[in-house]
């Protein structure tokens, strides 16, 4: 039953085998981070909205498929998603955003405590990314670790250093500043441990798995 699970788990591990996948992931924490700190009225927060829409859905997709169809394939070969397996992805995807959403609507209404909140959605990300990555590559439990802990102290930062993180619009609410703020330390901190995560996966990467030759030589 282990191989047969192993056999299963290959298509969706083998995704990330390069780091891209965590690359990318992290590139587009960042970039929301910075749009959040930015100032809503002010014109590089409208520039900006509309490069970081255009660099998840275009630019983002694209260069993680031009560098595996170039690097990637060629070393270790294509895997292609069996459709099911693509479903379900979409179906967690979707029903995770739907609880984040309905957990933050609450806390909103409920004048919850936005850093334990994040703190809790921060350990959820721990846990998955140990889960879907740290089992294969054990050195990355390290990096979920990190993100926990790094989620936990969010939990005890004080709120006006929270509050100046966020935008200006924010500011003159309590709550929607220190919301504000926190979604802005945790997207640069999740996005800064996946950066540094996908770069050390694709350097092993490069270094372990050589080129093939080339025809003729």
């Amino acid at each position: 039953m282990d191989q047969l699970g192993n056999l299963l788990d290959r298509p969706r591990l083998y995704y990330n085998i390069d780091g891209l996948a965590e690359l990318g992931g992290g590139l587009m924490f960042l970039g929301i981070a910075l749009l959040l700190s930015l100032p809503a009225n002010s014109v590089w927060h409208s520039i900006l909205s509309l490069i970081l829409a255009g660099f998840i859905l275009v630019v983002l997709p694209w260069g993680i498929k031009t560098v595996k169809t170039h690097i990637t394939y060629p070393r270790t070969g294509f895997v292609e998603y069996r459709r099911d397996e693509r479903r379900r992805t979409s179906i967690v995807s979707g029903i995770a955003a739907a609880l984040i959403v309905l957990g933050l609507g609450t806390a909103a209404r409920g004048h919850w405590d936005t850093t334990t909140l994040a703190s809790l959605v921060g350990l959820i990300f721990a846990a998955a990314y140990a889960y879907r990555l740290g089992r294969a590559v054990r050195w990355k439990m390290a990096f979920a670790g990190a993100i926990a802990l790094a989620s936990i102290a969010i939990g005890f930062l004080p709120a006006d250093f929270l509050a100046a993180m966020a935008n200006d619009s924010l500011v003159t609410h309590p709550f929607l500043a220190k919301f504000g703020g926190t979604l802005v330390v945790s997207f640069m901190t999740y996005g800064a441990m996946l950066l540094v995560s996908g770069g050390i996966s694709f350097w092993l990467y490069l270094r372990h798995t050589p080129a093939p030759a080339r025809e003729g030589q």
